[in-house]
């Protein structure tokens, strides 16, 4: 397939990259400022690009299979994570392309918490980190909101994510947080990306959101 990648530069994104370009796929990795082309993988094609500029995603989605967002902003700048999602649902509308999105945990409910959201259990998600969480619920609502002419996928990650192995196993759900027999909630960046790769090979939710962890 042919695959653009926003924001692979960065945690999510590049280990998507790398994931996508090791199963032959074609990668088009898109980071704003050049100067970051020394972060993408080789064997990706390299552009530059904003995922906030409705323009920019239309030229970088065209002719291609699938989109994967996965931007996240500088801390402090949490909300630029909903205006990007708003570019990127316009950019790609009409294109033919699926877009694949790397959400947040915030919109999941807690297992057992009655219908409360990962939001607002403290337990899950401290006051620092309540900005990109809030910002990530908010990206959600717009995703489940698109039209028709956009075709999309919303992947949240459980509640910890962070860099590990390649294991090539996960556990998936759909709106639950997954917590694991020892109360965790986890996964690597690098099996998060089988899982998404996963999905985009073989579409299990379309229009839809999924989560995995351990």
């Amino acid at each position: 397939m042919r695959i653009t990648i926003f924001g692979a530069a960065g945690n999510a994104g590049s280990t998507i990259a790398a994931e996508a370009l090791a199963r032959g796929h074609q990668v088009t990795a898109v980071v704003r400022d050049a100067a970051r082309f020394d972060r993408l993988p080789a064997a990706a094609a390299h552009r530059t690009g904003d995922a906030a500029d409705p323009g920019d995603v239309a030229r970088l989605a065209a002719g291609q299979d699938i989109v994967v967002s996965a931007v996240r902003p500088a801390p402090g700048r949490e909300h630029d994570l909903v205006t990007a999602t708003k570019a990127l649902l316009t950019g790609v509308a009409g294109t033919g392309a699926r877009l694949l999105v790397v959400g947040g945990a915030g919109s999941l409910t807690v297992p057992g918490g009655d219908g409360r959201t990962v939001l607002d259990d403290p337990a899950w998600v401290p006051d620092a980190w309540r900005p990109i969480a809030q910002a990530s619920t908010e990206q959600f609502a717009l995703v489940r909101a698109a039209g028709p002419d956009v075709e999309w996928t919303y992947v949240s990650p459980p509640a910890l994510l962070e860099d590990g192995e390649r294991t090539g196993r996960y556990r998936s759900g759909t709106d639950e947080l997954l917590v694991d027999a020892d109360g965790n909630s986890a996964i690597s960046y690098q099996d998060f990306a089988v899982a998404l790769l996963d999905e985009a090979e073989r579409p299990r939710h379309r229009g839809a959101r999924f989560t995995v962890a351990y």
